[in-house]
């Protein structure tokens, strides 16, 4: 998407494990409480919204929204909408703040790869009944605002990762995209054979978003990352194959652990230094831009779903959510305001002025969007994905597991040993659940 890296999109999630302290949990909430915050929320009906709508968003998707609610204003005109944006790496902390003292806008935005410290009643009204269609959305999305059988957040854009590669170098080649893991290191290899200097630009900063594709590999290996009782499931074959896995990608020469860091990686591959990519669809539009010359992507890029594991190739869900407040002064006209971000020609709307990918299936149809062929492998992926798991000490852990994948792609530890580390301090942290 334009403007927007992967760090740019996430980078907020890192410090997120403060929040825990407000008491915030993502699971174990006692069933009354659970039945309480469903009772609370009323129907909304279709009457124009009145009143004043306070949103907090995040700078990045949100800085275009004053434009997409510019309908809903004008078919609400008793209603004054007040969007205020915050820089990405301070609207976390800032909303903490502001819910515990009491201060928060009625509309806020979350991320649903980190917002489980969020999902409680004492911080957010449930979603109520009949406002959106849950199967309208990517059913991942959709799970994520869900603690409890109670909704709190509603979708309102997608992403989530897919192999982006150069075409025009498979085409030399003679390749096609590798649909397992054992045909990723041939691929890579036959793409350097044709020019590349790199076949992958792998990541390596060693942090919260190597943790995170490390997980997603345990998943397609067959792991679970957390059981359904709430414990941790990390020191696990599938863990160790993943770490292995990732590891081959810089032990066999195919990336680097110096270069690219996150802000080369387009030119990089746009020049040839590397030919793949494992990332999301924002890049898809800043590519062009690389190369200077508008038209290059069409003719030099091709996507393609993440290659299969064991288990599969379920990538991770992410992209952005919107809540309302439990102190809201006017929840009727908030939700409203939610519920027009929710409809498939709003979300399409916020496409055409930022590139967010919607989070309604349904918007995908539309011909602004089904046009665009390199989308269609972000779609399929979509509709196999998993959110990361819904607790408070999420962040911490995949830091972590970020900090043992270095350690063993550059050969001090054993995949195994970095497996019992990283299950060793996820037990010493638990999931901040109550």
């Amino acid at each position: 998407m334009p403007n927007l890296s992967r760090r740019g999109a996430l980078k907020l999630t890192a410090g997120m494990a403060v929040l825990g302290t407000l008491g915030l949990t993502g699971c174990g909430r006692e069933d009354d409480t659970a039945a309480a915050a469903k009772a609370s929320a009323k129907p909304i009906d279709d009457s124009p919204a009145t009143g004043t709508v306070t949103v907090w968003a995040a700078q990045g998707d949100a800085d275009v929204l004053e434009k997409v609610i510019e309908p809903f204003k004008a078919a609400n005109p008793d209603v004054t909408v007040k969007v205020t944006l915050i820089p990405n790496a301070e609207y976390y902390t800032k909303l903490q703040s502001a819910v515990a003292a009491g201060k928060g806008p009625d509309v806020a935005q979350f991320f649903p790869e980190s917002q489980a410290q969020f999902l409680d009643p004492s911080i957010l009204r449930a979603v109520p009944d009949g406002l959106v269609d849950p199967d309208g959305f990517f059913k991942s999305l959709w799970d994520a605002g869900v603690v409890d059988d109670v909704a709190y957040t509603v979708p309102w854009y997608a992403y989530t990762y897919a192999l982006v590669y150069r075409a025009d170098l498979a085409e030399k080649a003679g390749v096609e995209a590798p649909a397992t893991w054992d045909e990723m290191l041939p691929f890579f290899k036959a793409l350097q054979g044709a020019g590349a200097k790199r076949g992958l630009g792998a990541d390596n900063g060693w942090d919260i978003f190597n943790g995170q594709d490390v997980a997603m590999y345990a998943w397609q290996a067959g792991g679970s990352l957390l059981s359904s009782d709430g414990t941790w499931t990390l020191d696990t074959p599938a863990m160790v194959d993943a770490l292995k896995y990732n590891a081959s990608f810089f032990t066999s020469g195919i990336a680097d652990t110096a270069t690219p860091t996150f802000l080369d990686a387009q030119p990089y591959f746009v020049s040839g230094k590397t030919a793949t990519m494992i990332t999301g669809p924002w890049v898809i539009g800043q590519l062009d831009t690389a190369a200077k010359k508008k038209g290059w992507t069409a003719s030099h890029v091709a996507t393609a779903p993440l290659p299969a594991g064991s288990s599969g190739n379920v990538s991770f869900s992410a992209g952005g959510s919107w809540g309302v407040l439990a102190g809201s002064g006017d929840a009727d006209a908030s939700w409203k305001l939610v519920r027009y971000m929710a409809q498939p020609s709003t979300q399409v709307a916020q496409y055409q002025a930022y590139s967010s990918l919607p989070a309604v299936i349904s918007a995908w149809e539309d011909p602004a969007i089904k046009g665009q062929p390199l989308l269609d492998a972000f779609l399929t992926q979509l509709k196999n994905t998993r959110t990361f798991p819904q607790v408070t000490t999420w962040q911490q852990v995949a830091t972590r597991i970020g900090k043992e994948t270095e350690a063993v792609v550059k050969g001090t530890s054993s995949a195994e040993k970095a497996a019992a580390n990283i299950q060793s301090y996820a037990e010493s942290l638990g999931t901040g659940a109550k």
